[in-house]
């Protein structure tokens, strides 16, 4: 990979793929719904789509129509602690993204009917995503709300209503320019183009955008729960209950390894608790486990380990939980079978190498790693640092969560109380 940093502070990312036949570009921010202030939930996922309705030399909703018609695709997402705006073009439109990119980052253009405009959008969204769908927002956004109490972890990243709605353009150009500074971002491409070309075309169109200060980070630190947490949630859709177990995980950059240990742990404890909890006594329909909301890498500390079950009746959440210390404990104690330690890396190896054969995904995870870690190169690395861990690895892991107080968020379905 090559790097370049132009003197306004955009850093650039260049990881050609000669033999590709298109090209990837993202545009990464380090800015995500963990930056929003009290009271301005859903904040960061709002600008995510105010920055499409146009800007200086871009019509409104015209950045996607202008990549579609170039043969590409576009999108965009919000995540704790970045936004990612990412096209997939043929490598002749590639100068053509670069000038969007750069005219957004310019200024976009905001209105009040735009704002009005996307509020509404957004508010759809949460009505199919979150509170119309069985189990929707379960277990994130709800389960951060009972493990952690700093505003910018615990709250709710898709948004309130009456907070989206109280939504000003004033905050809007206020956020723009506090988080959307070059200085403050990572422009990534992969795929088929040349470094030299690219580099003269980064600085064409992005050399001229003025540097200014960006926002300080949020307060996210935050002690450890010194007891259990306990929320309950009420789905009148859900058909099953449910229940989400939430642990602090290590610090992906100061305990790398400790972190990369809670990759395979997950893997591993979620197929014990499938074979006890499913296949074992029927208790539960269900198992998931996950290192990070979003996957592994992709957050600042804290970051959260989970656990969701949806288990049957009458079956307790007491006998799911139940089952977690003990599969905890028995890891923590004994570690994990060789053979089984070998195929969970083996497998979590070979997923992680597939993702990144589709390059959109690649542009997406090293623009993410080199705006959170300064790492882009985790893309390549983080296969085979799963490689390198053992049993004792899985073992301490195990027993750094059995000894942690959580948080225990218990769904209850349909009309049950």
């Amino acid at each position: 990979m090559h790097r370049l940093t132009l003197h306004n502070g955009l850093r650039t990312v260049l990881d050609p793929r000669p033999s590709a036949l298109v090209t990837e570009i993202a545009v990464h921010y380090h800015v995500g719904y963990r930056s929003e202030p009290a009271g301005r939930s859903g904040f960061a996922h709002l600008f995510e789509h105010l920055m499409f309705q146009g800007s200086e030399n871009v019509g409104r909703s015209d950045h996607h129509r202008i990549v579609n018609a170039s043969g590409g695709v576009a999108n965009a997402a919000t995540h704790p602690d970045y936004t990612e705006y990412f096209q997939a073009v043929p490598p002749r439109a590639l100068e053509r993204v670069l000038f969007l990119e750069a005219d957004r980052m310019r200024g976009p253009r905001l209105t009040e009917e735009s704002l009005r405009t996307q509020i509404e959008v957004i508010k759809e969204e949460i009505r199919l995503n979150v509170t119309n769908k069985p189990y929707g927002g379960f277990p994130w956004p709800l389960l951060p709300q009972v493990l952690y109490r700093e505003f910018a972890n615990a709250h709710d990243g898709y948004g309130h209503f009456a907070d989206l709605e109280r939504a000003t353009v004033e905050e809007a150009e206020d956020f723009f320019a506090a988080h959307y500074a070059p200085g403050n971002a990572v422009l990534t491409l992969t795929g088929r183009f040349d470094p030299e070309r690219v580099a003269a075309l980064v600085d064409r169109h992005f050399g001229d955008l003025p540097a200014r200060p960006g926002a300080a980070r949020p307060r996210q630190a935050e002690p450890a729960p010194e007891t259990d947490r306990h929320g309950t949630h009420h789905d009148p859709f859900a058909p099953l209950p449910a229940v989400a177990v939430g642990y602090r995980l290590p610090d992906p950059e100061a305990e790398q390894r400790a972190y990369l240990a809670h990759v395979l742990l997950a893997r591993l404890l979620g197929h014990r608790l499938r074979r006890a909890l499913v296949d074992g006594t029927g208790a539960a329909a269900s198992v998931r486990t996950h290192c990070g909301f979003f996957g592994p890498f992709q957050a600042h500390f804290p970051d959260t380990f989970g656990v969701s079950v949806t288990h049957r009746q009458p079956h307790s959440v007491e006998q799911v939980l139940d089952a977690v210390d003990r599969e905890l404990e028995e890891l923590a104690g004994r570690g994990p079978d060789p053979g089984h330690l070998r195929q969970a890396g083996a497998r979590a190896n070979r997923e992680i190498l597939r993702a990144h054969d589709t390059l959109l995904t690649r542009v997406r995870n090293a623009g993410a790693y080199e705006v959170l870690h300064g790492r882009a190169e985790l893309v390549d690395e983080f296969p085979g640092l799963l490689l390198t861990l053992d049993s004792l690895d899985i073992s301490r892991a195990a027993e750094r969560l059995a000894g942690q107080h959580r948080g225990v968020l218990t769904l209850v379905p349909g009309g049950l109380r």
